[in-house]
């Protein structure tokens, strides 16, 4: 894409993805996303597929990454990122619509199987905040949440 030329929705490739911040006296919930040159802690959530709503695919990928039923309590942000055409073909745009949430039911184990989610964990804040290796997404949702209190 050369400096300065606006791209129309249709050429490009667009990834939506949902996202919670879920804390309680537990912590912060995290997932551990295992890719071989990101790997770290993401917050449950994910791709939303075709025939989902938003909050449809974002239940889906909390239950599939952590085992736990949530309940999502409310927007917290929506953030985007670019990427040039690369290995693609196309230039690329990732939107992260993230919510809050809390836990309902279930019991804490990752359902998903080969997929980009290893195991979940409760964090305490201070190690998200200062000690443990965590995504952009992870940051955003947890300055929104903070933001919101």
């Amino acid at each position: 894409m050369s400096a300065g030329r606006h791209l129309e929705f249709y050429e490009y490739e667009t990834r939506l993805a949902a996202y919670a911040v879920i804390i309680d006296d537990r912590g912060m919930l995290l997932s551990w996303f295992n890719h071989p040159k990101r790997a770290g802690w993401s917050l449950p959530g994910g791709g939303v597929d075709y025939d989902e709503t938003v909050e449809q695919g974002l239940i889906r990928e909390i239950y599939e990454e952590t085992g736990y039923h949530a309940e999502l309590t409310g927007l917290l942000t929506v953030t985007s990122s670019t990427w040039p055409a690369g290995d693609r073909g196309r230039p690329f745009k990732a939107v992260r619509v993230i919510f809050s949430a809390r836990v309902v039911g279930g019991e804490l184990g990752t359902i998903e199987v080969g997929g980009s989610t290893d195991h979940a964990a409760w964090l305490p804040l201070a190690e998200v905040d200062t000690t443990v290796p965590v995504s952009s997404t992870v940051r955003a949702g947890l300055d929104a949440w903070r933001a919101r209190r």
